[in-house]
């Protein structure tokens, strides 16, 4: 079951991307076990901009221009972990702002190319330390937008025109799309912008419709509300939702109930709706449907739950829709057998080994390396290895002089190698590494 916004208007040609954003549809999850209820996940991966803060993005950025803060030409800097700095971006592309972006390295490679694609400048920092610490990213962001002459500092975290996007916006489409019949709705936090505003919506027009929070395991918003404590953040891999203090602007008031989820059931969850619903979904939004469905299975009455896809998977390519990334994460079960093939195989993979001749040019060898995101290749003559290129033999022979990519890799190839037999034991390997040696699995 889709459920749109059905005006006639609404199908009519715009003359602004950004007269595109919101009004996005709400489809019913039929696939999965819901338990006694019907559980709606709204498409916001439908916005323009590709997730649900091209909202706040526009909210935020035509409050500063009514209020006189910004106009044409105007720095804009912001700290943001991924979709919001690519909804400014949007927003910043078509009413012709300058960006600065402030983002921590967890950062999928998808959503940097995207950022820097849109024109924004990117300042990279650190995703291991909290508030306080001089690398810290929202700190960086305030510092930046204080030093340079003339910047705004768009400050989603505190800025009240956040929540007033969802409260002015997504909370009304849900009522209507829903035939003003709802029983819940599972969010996430990131700011809190997305609870915070369809909280005090549903609170002027439907107050029995309860809050639910879906939380990353190590962030202190579900424990928060659990226990009225603040305690010590940890760390976690989902993108984009779960925090280490509580936004300025989040109000958990309304939440009646709080999920902690782990992020392998984040990424199973999100890998699992594009394999039984077709949906694409982002690691924030596995998160929520992982909730969603915990709340459905649990209730004793059927109900009415909406949930989010917040963005699209296309952004996690190289992550959690990766399924070497996901085993060298522990998400997928390798081989135990005790010997060389749990550190080689590769699940799911029927892909051959790369390999270069002895005979290609050190280009070719470099161009592997980059098409195959590897930093070192055997070299094959015939069937038999004869040694191994890796991405540093490259570097220090053409260092200085790039004519030297047409150089041979026999030329700058190890051949201090031992091949072994997949069956090896690891302990095995140190008395070969000892010997200066490299072991080859063949």
């Amino acid at each position: 079951m889709i459920v749109r916004p059905g005006t006639a208007e609404e199908s009519a040609p715009v003359s602004n991307v950004i007269e595109l954003i919101g009004h996005t549809p709400l489809v019913e999850i039929t696939r999965l076990d819901t338990g006694p209820c019907r559980l709606f996940v709204k498409l916001e991966s439908q916005n323009p901009g590709g997730s649900i803060k091209d909202r706040i993005a526009r909210s935020m950025i035509e409050a500063a221009e009514h209020e006189g803060k910004i106009g044409p030409g105007r720095l804009l800097i912001e700290a943001t972990a991924g979709n919001t700095g690519l909804a400014l971006a949007l927003i910043a592309a078509r009413k012709g702002y300058r960006l600065l972006l402030v983002i921590p390295d967890k950062m999928s490679q998808e959503k940097i190319f995207h950022l820097k694609a849109m024109g924004a400048e990117v300042v990279m920092t650190r995703s291991d330390v909290g508030r306080g610490h001089p690398e810290y990213y929202q700190d960086i962001a305030e510092r930046l937008a204080g030093e340079r002459a003339g910047a705004f500092y768009v400050n989603q975290f505190s800025n009240p025109a956040n929540p007033k996007g969802h409260e002015e916006g997504t909370g009304p489409e849900i009522w209507s799309q829903m035939g003003q019949s709802l029983d819940a709705v599972v969010c996430g936090v990131g700011t809190g912008g997305t609870l915070t505003g369809l909280s005090r919506y549903f609170a002027r027009v439907a107050a029995e419709v309860k809050m639910v929070l879906a939380d990353p395991e190590g962030s202190v918003l579900a424990p928060y509300v659990k226990t009225g404590r603040l305690g010590e953040a940890g760390s976690w891999l989902v993108e984009g939702i779960g925090e280490d203090f509580v936004p300025p602007i989040c109000d958990l008031s309304r939440v009646r109930e709080a999920y902690s989820i782990t992020d392998a059931e984040s990424f199973e969850a999100a890998r699992l709706l594009l394999r039984k619903e077709g949906i694409f979904a982002g690691s924030s939004s596995g998160t929520l449907l992982a909730a969603a469905l915990q709340y459905c299975r649990t209730r004793d009455r059927p109900e009415r739950v909406v949930t989010f896809v917040c963005d699209s998977g296309n952004k996690y390519l190289s992550k959690m829709y990766n399924d070497y990334w996901m085993a060298d994460q522990g998400f997928l079960e390798r081989g135990r057998g005790g010997d060389l093939r749990d550190l080689i195989s590769r699940p799911h993979s029927a892909r051959a080994v790369v390999t270069v001749g002895r005979g290609d040019t050190l280009l070719t060898a470099y161009g592997r390396f980059k098409l195959y995101d590897v930093s070192q290749l055997p070299v094959l003559e015939g069937d038999r290895i004869v040694g191994i290129i890796d991405e540093s033999d490259v570097l220090l022979a053409v260092y200085g002089d790039d004519k030297r990519f047409r150089e041979k890799v026999a030329a700058v190839m190890t051949t201090r190698l031992q091949t072994v037999a997949p069956q090896t034991p690891i302990e095995d390997l140190f008395g070969i590494y000892e010997q200066g040696m490299v072991p080859i699995v063949v």
